[in-house]
């Protein structure tokens, strides 16, 4: 364990408010640059098939002006794989990806998919891009991810989080128990672990006291904070919400 975990900001809905005048402003270039000047450790941004938010363009100024990793997310498609080869990210986390939905619901299938995912994951890892995937918890889909030579998994918290909004809180210790055990097997198969999806202030700093966590991904709910408090002190009050969750493990 680090006494640091890091935060990857998705910059997605930054886009969608854009998109929904189709004009210039709020540019997610500028914010991803805002959130690195106050903390951010990296940028998320999924390039999604039909555009619905980030545009290819979007993606080409991130990699020429910000000084963060960045993190494409992207389903597993040849259109996805040729833009991410051309582009060389930092990283690449692979997620599922369906038009009707409103955003990814759930993880990865890369044991049922393994035909699909297994050739884009080893292209990216042959051209220096770190791959992570965006899977659930279960021992299939670890063991599955590990196999690939995936380095990275990311950890579906959407369930977890999902419970705890709608007071559920069996169900939520269920969740976070699955999450818990979920990470120590990834750890264990030698996977460096991250999490992310529908995080706030206090599920992010509950689930950054799992040891074997590098990294959260948040995105939807800071772009939501900074419409009251600017994306500035949002950042900030994440970073210091993980690392209460952080010290808490130390402790």
């Amino acid at each position: 364990m680090t006494d640091i975990i890091r935060l990857g900001v998705n910059i997605d809905h930054v886009a969608t408010v854009r998109n929904a005048r189709d004009a210039l402003h709020p540019d997610p270039v500028a914010i991803a640059k805002l959130a690195i000047e106050a903390g951010a450790d990296g940028i998320t941004a999924h390039l999604r098939e039909d555009r619905r938010h980030i545009r290819d363009e979007d993606v080409e100024r991130l990699m020429a002006e910000i000084d963060r990793p960045l993190n494409l997310e992207m389903a597993a498609t040849d259109e996805m794989l040729a833009i991410a080869l051309r582009l060389k990210p930092h990283a690449a986390c692979i997620v599922p990806e369906k038009r009707e939905e409103r955003t990814t619901e759930g993880g990865l299938d890369v044991v049922g998919q393994k035909a699909q995912v297994a050739p884009v994951v080893k292209e990216l890892v042959a051209a220096g891009i770190r791959v992570s995937l965006f899977v659930e918890p279960h021992d299939e889909a670890l063991e599955q991810a590990a196999l690939m030579d995936a380095p990275v998994v990311e950890l579906h918290t959407g369930s977890w989080c999902e419970a705890l909004a709608s007071g559920e809180t069996e169900r939520a210790k269920r969740e976070l128990d699955r999450l818990a055990a979920g990470a120590i097997r990834a750890a264990k198969l030698g996977l460096e672990v991250h999490a992310g999806h529908g995080l706030d202030y206090d599920s992010a700093e509950t689930i950054s006291r799992l040891p074997e966590l590098a990294e959260l991904n948040i995105g939807h709910y800071l772009v939501g904070e900074a419409l009251a408090v600017g994306f500035p002190e949002t950042i900030r009050l994440m970073k210091a919400a993980m690392a209460r969750g952080r010290r808490r493990v130390a402790a």
